[in-house]
Order: structure tokens, then C-alpha cells, then sequence
């Protein structure tokens, strides 16, 4: 929506997220058998980021009120708001919205829920596969709630009229299977006439086939109608191409239960790793493209699905693991190698920026990028050995961060200052910006104060003590790991798609949605800079792993995205990726600058993750800067040009100095552009 790194090396791999349930027991021949409801919450072990005995005190430090009104929400009691999830339109609004746990798409009905595999279109700016509801399956039920949820799955329980609990249905991200289980003495109906004497029931609806699994003798002779027992389940999938209904069943031993997150890093790599657990043991999960690199020994021959982010591959078992190159925090560019003239040229630049700066806003996503602008000029004027200046900068840095870290000043101010809602169960700026107060856009936001606090700490470690109570509730907003009663585990990180969620609430039928790949991966740079800098090294490593996570997806899905399987799709880049649909498209505007400009900002020192082939990167800026660098973002357009290799950066020094004022961006700075083309190699 808009819109030096600590030496940590992980043997082995840490689980940070499992759903706690019941045992439940595979039934076969018989038919799957399901058992106790998932619990209400996920719980985690080691490590645990942010517990309540820690965070508890420094929330109950900020004064509490919701900036806007709570939405409408369909979610049990006792169970954190989940907002930025894949999931989050079931929970919020009037009304549920469909949701993507892909390969599928998902929503509730009147009676029940439908899904269907979405098909695959393309038009010149769109790749699209909406909603398809082709299976509806009535359990005449009058309300539903998401009554668990984790990083990956969640489960929606649906009650009858009087309230009473009739079955729960867990759907996951890269699972195929919806799992409903029954909780009373239930008769569903379904849609489609299901069929088959022998192994899976099987429909064809729309020229796909979806099979079903089921309880023998639950299924009636219309094929329509199933009756369960408390704690039997039903299992449907949408058949993959290249593999049987029977095939695929024979590899799924109960239904599916929630998905654990484990992560760790070393030998150059960030691996995340997804435990699908399904009651029995086995199950079945599909590997998008950028999930192919390992896959845990997992037998992935199970055939394939479209999906809009390219051909979702079917493996059996029960862990999805991948590693993508790891990404070094950094809070400074490296301009030690930079010759005299070019320093003359940085320092008299500096001068003139250092000298002009004006009032900071006051919003919480304008006046970050205020913060970050001041916190490069300082380590700028540091690494050139301007003293003087940098300490002036350091005062101005060190008193605006000041302000916004005074936890009780909401209390009389209106502005630069944080509350807690105690509803929504997240911290929410003064004045809020871009729906920040609906929760949209934390990440984007608080990535900015996060590095402007980490460059102010290591310029000045004393500085930690002071700010450590606000930015610690900011890094606790986005990045709390474990069970905990104030927020809600990495809010935004999805660990499947290895990217973030914008959207807090998500009130679209297109799924979720991130718009600014870069300013995502600013944030887990910003807190991976804060932690390192405030000692947290748990905090460190998950911000770590999430940085290294989302630059591989910005890479992958938005600046390097392989859309050569849509025919009719007309561009290099996509710029605005749903749960549902992908777009050449902004929530702010149409021109092609500012469409690959929101991927690049705010070009900090962390940026060299977005260096690929110089073609690829020549096609990108033919399309966003037919004429020339004095557009929006012209700024960051040059900068990225000089990844480009030495003619690009030849290029981009030579039109640095003619740029006009109005082509910087207000999170950038003439100083920090020259200096960013200068520690370019």
C-alpha cells in the first residue's frame, strides 16, 4: 500500500513459529479423521523477540487510544488482530473479501466458504488470477471467525445460528488443500457433483478437476452431500497437471494444521524454512520459482499449478526450504577509495545541504524520510572528516529523534509522537500518513526511523539509553517473534512469498498488496541497524533473515520479474504485486519514472542488492526515463543506472551535476547523491 554487520552465524535452523494443537490422527482406509480445533494463537519457542515481561512496561508508557475507529472484525476472542497478512480481508470490514493461499483462491459464503484455482490472464498491464469460486461448499452455517492463525496458515471456524461450533477450515499459503474438519455432526453440500468408485472423488468444474477426499461412506450417492462425524475431516485439492487425483491423495494422511517458520544464515545465505504439519504427518505443498533452490528431500514430481507468479511446482512431505544470497545491513556508504576531487565536490555539496536544513514534517512517513536525509548527510560528514558539520548534524538528528522518542508526549501533542492502540494492538504515529493509523505502511515508515536511529547510535552509542523505549516499540510493531499479548508475530513479513503485506486491513477482492519493494527492504535494514547498534542480537538475525528474504522477492517479483510466461504483458518490470493479481501500476501515479522509482527508494547504502545483468537494467530505464533524469525520482533512476556498469556510472556522474533540485527526492539529498555515485565500483 502507499503506499558493518555483527558477525551471526546459525548452525542449525531456529523455529520461531509453530501453531500449537491437539494431536490428531489419520484414519485410511476409513477416511481422514481430524480432532481437536487448532489453538487459538500461535506459539513459538526460541528465540523469543520482544516478550511481554519486556515490551509490557514500554507500552504501558505510551498513552493509549485508537486513532481510527477499529473495523468490523470476524475473529475470536483472546486472538491478536492480524493485519498485513495474505489473509487479513477475512478478518476485516463489513464484510470478508477472497483471499490467496496459493495455489488457490479462497472466501466465505452465506453458508459456508468457496475456492477454486484461479486462471491465469495477461494484459498489458495486468497479470491477473481473481477469485474463482468453482467448489462452494454449504454447512449452513450463519457466522465464521478466524479462530488461529500463524505466519502461513490460518483456520476459519464456522458456527450455526445458535452459535454452536460446526467445523473448522485451515487453508495455507503453497498448500493446494482446503481441510475442513467437522466439530458437531455435520452435512455439507457442495456445488459440484463429486465422483469416483475408486480412490479420490473427483468433479470437473470449468475444465479443472478437483478431487476430494473424505470419510468412507460420507459421501452420498449425488456426490453432493457429505456427512462427518465430530472430528472427521474432508480434504479437497484442485488436481495438478502432470499427476492423478489418486496420486496426490495418496500423499495427504490427514488435513492440514498450520505451517511452522524457521530461519537461519551463514555460508553467504539466508534459508527460511516452512514446516507444513497435517494431521498424520504427510501432506502436500507447491514451490513457487524462487523456492526451488532445496527443497529438504521433499519428492516435488507431483505435477504443477499456474499461478500468477509463475508454475507452482507439487511436492509430498512435510518441509519447504530455501536459501537466497544474504544481504549485509549497512548504515554508511563506502567512500574511503574516492579520489580529491571528488571529495572536494561531496564536501562543498554538504555544506550547502547541511546549511539549508528547514523544519522537519510531521507525519510519520514524510518525517521519516526527513530523518533518514539527516542521518546520511551525518555519516557522510563523518566518513569525510568534516567534524564540524557532523556534529551539527548530529544535534538536529539527535533532536528531532528526541521528540518523536518522548513516550508520554501524545499525551498533549499532536503531532511527532506515538500512542498505542490497544485495539488493533500496535503502535500508531502522530500524524499519521497513507492510512499509517489503519495500520498501512508501518514497515514503510518505521524503516526510515529505525536507520536514522541506528546511524544516530553509532555516532553516538550514549544515544541508545534515550531512544531505546520508543524505537524498540517500533522495532516491536514489525518484528516481535513468540506469544505475545501486545503484538502480533512480524507483522507485515509473509515468510512464503519472502516478501511483506502493505495493507493493514486489506478491504480489496484482489488479496493484499505491496507497492515499494525498496522501502520494504529499508525497513528490515533500518532494524537490523537499530538492533546491532541497541545490542539485540536475536533481533539482529531476524532482521537479517528478512532482509535478506525481501531483497531476493524485490528482485525476483518487482524489478527483475520473469514474465515471460504471460503473453500480453508489455513490460520489464511489475511495480504493485497482489495476492491475486500483478500490476505496471501505483497508487499515486502513472508515469513510468515514478512506477520503477517507488522500487528504488530511498537508494540507501543497502542498495547494491539491486545490481542485475546492465540490459536488464538499460530496459528498465528506457521504459522509465525515455527523456532524460529530470522527473520524479530522477534521482534514484541515475543512481540506479550506475549499477549499470562503467558506462552507466560514467552517465549517471555526468547528469548528477545538471539534475534539477526538483528531480531530488525529500528522503535524498544532492550530497548523498554524489557521494552514492562516488562509492559505486
Amino acid at each position: 500500500m502507499r503506499r558493518s554487520r555483527a558477525p551471526l552465524l546459525v548452525a542449525a535452523l531456529t523455529v520461531v513459529s509453530l501453531l500449537t494443537a491437539g494431536a490428531l490422527t489419520a484414519c485410511q482406509p476409513a477416511g481422514l479423521r481430524g480432532g481437536e480445533t487448532p489453538a487459538a494463537s500461535a506459539g513459538t519457542t526460541d528465540p523469543r523477540i520482544f516478550p511481554d515481561a519486556e515490551v509490557g512496561p514500554l507500552v504501558t508508557a505510551l498513552p493509549q487510544r485508537s486513532v481510527a475507529a477499529p473495523p468490523p472484525m470476524r475473529l475470536a476472542h483472546g486472538l491478536l488482530p492480524p493485519t498485513n497478512r495474505w489473509f487479513s480481508g477475512l478478518v476485516f470490514g463489513a464484510g470478508p473479501q477472497p483471499v490467496f493461499p496459493l495455489p488457490l483462491s479462497f472466501g466465505l459464503t452465506a453458508g459456508g466458504f468457496a475456492f477454486g484455482l484461479p486462471s491465469v490472464t495477461a494484459t498489458a498491464k495486468t497479470i491477473s488470477g481473481g477469485y474463482d469460486p468453482a467448489v462452494t461448499v454449504d454447512a449452513s452455517s450463519a457466522s465464521a471467525e478466524v479462530t488461529a492463525y500463524d505466519d502461513v496458515s490460518t483456520t476459519v471456524t464456522l458456527h450455526s445460528p445458535g452459535g454452536a461450533a460446526i467445523g473448522h477450515v485451515t487453508i495455507a499459503e503453497g498448500s493446494p488443500l482446503v481441510s475442513f474438519t467437522a466439530d458437531a455432526d455435520t452435512t455439507l453440500t457442495t456445488s459440484a457433483g463429486f465422483s469416483g468408485a475408486a480412490g479420490p472423488a473427483v468433479a470437473t468444474v470449468g475444465g479443472t478437476d478437483y478431487a476430494l477426499v473424505a470419510p468412507a461412506g460420507a459421501l452420498d450417492r449425488t456426490g453432493r452431500s457429505i456427512a462427518l462425524h465430530p472430528g472427521q475431516a474432508a480434504v479437497w485439492f484442485p488436481v495438478p497437471r502432470g499427476a492423478s487425483a489418486a496420486r496426490v491423495a495418496g500423499a495427504i494422511s490427514g488435513p492440514l494444521l498450520g505451517v511452522g517458520t524457521g530461519y537461519a544464515d551463514g555460508g553467504g545465505t539466508a534459508t527460511t524454512r516452512l514446516s507444513y504439519r497435517a494431521a498424520g504427518g504427510s501432506t502436500v505443498f507447491g514451490a513457487l520459482p524462487a523456492q526451488r533452490t532445496a527443497r529438504s528431500g521433499a519428492d516435488c514430481s507431483l505435477g504443477t499449478y499456474s499461478t500468477i507468479y509463475g508454475a507452482m511446482t507439487v511436492c509430498s512431505g512435510d518441509t519447504l526450504e530455501w536459501s537466497v544470497p544474504a544481504v549485509t545491513p549497512a548504515g554508511a556508504l563506502d567512500l574511503g577509495g574516492i579520489d580529491a576531487a571528488t571529495k572536494t565536490a561531496i564536501v562543498g555539496q554538504l555544506r550547502t545541504d547541511s546549511a539549508t536544513v528547514g523544519p522537519l514534517p510531521s507525519d510519520t512517513y514524510f518525517g521519516g524520510k526527513a530523518l533518514f536525509r539527516l542521518a546520511n548527510l551525518l555519516a557522510i560528514a563523518r566518513q569525510l572528516g568534516e567534524d564540524r558539520i557532523a556534529d551539527g548534524l548530529r544535534t538536529r538528528l539527535a533532536t528531532a529523534l528526541a521528540e518523536w522518542a518522548q513516550p508520554a508526549r501524545c499525551a498533549s501533542a499532536p503531532a511527532r509522537c506515538f500512542v498505542y492502540d490497544p485495539a488493533m494492538r500496535g503502535v500508531v504515529g502522530l500524524t499519521a500518513s497513507f492510512g499509517s493509523d489503519q495500520f498501512n505502511d508501518h514497515h514503510f515508515h518505521y524503516g526510515y526511523f529505525l536507520y536514522a536511529a541506528g546511524a544516530l547510535a553509532t555516532d553516538d552509542p550514549s544515544a541508545v539509553r534515550r531512544l531505546a523505549p520508543v524505537m524498540n516499540l517500533l522495532a516491536a510493531d514489525l518484528a516481535t517473534s513468540g506469544r505475545s499479548s501486545y503484538f502480533p508475530e512480524r507483522r507485515t513479513f509473509d515468510p512464503y512469498t519472502g516478501h511483506s503485506w502493505a495493507s493493514g486491513y486489506s478491504p480489496f477482492a484482489d488479496g493484499n498488496n505491496q507497492e515499494s519493494s525498496s522501502e520494504a527492504v529499508n525497513a528490515w535494514n533500518g532494524l537490523a541497524l537499530w538492533a546491532t547498534a541497541s545490542s539485540q542480537p536475536a533481533l539482529a538475525r531476524e532482521a537479517e533473515w528478512m532482509l535478506s528474504a525481501e531483497a531476493a522477492a524485490a528482485r525476483a517479483l518487482w524489478t527483475d520479474a520473469d514474465t515471460s510466461a504471460f503473453a500480453g504483458y508489455a513490460h520489464s518490470i511489475v511495480s504493485l504485486n497482489w495476492g491475486g493479481k500483478r500490476d505496471y501500476a501505483t497508487w499515486f501515479s502513472a508515469d513510468p519514472n515514478a512506477i520503477l522509482g517507488i522500487q528504488l527508494i530511498p537508494m540507501g547504502p543497502v542498495s547494491g542488492y539491486l545490481r542485475t545483468s546492465g540490459s536488464r537494467i538499460g530496459q528498465n530505464l528506457a521504459e522509465a526515463a525515455p527523456s532524460g533524469y529530470a522527473v520524479q525520482f530522477g534521482d534514484y533512476l541515475l543512481m540506479y543506472r550506475a549499477l549499470q556498469g562503467p558506462a552507466g556510472l560514467a552517465a549517471a556522474r555526468a547528469a548528477a551535476r545538471s539534475l534539477p533540485d526538483s528531480a531530488i527526492d525529500d528522503a535524498d539529498s544532492r550530497t548523498y547523491l554524489l557521494a552514492w555515485l562516488a562509492a559505486v565500483h
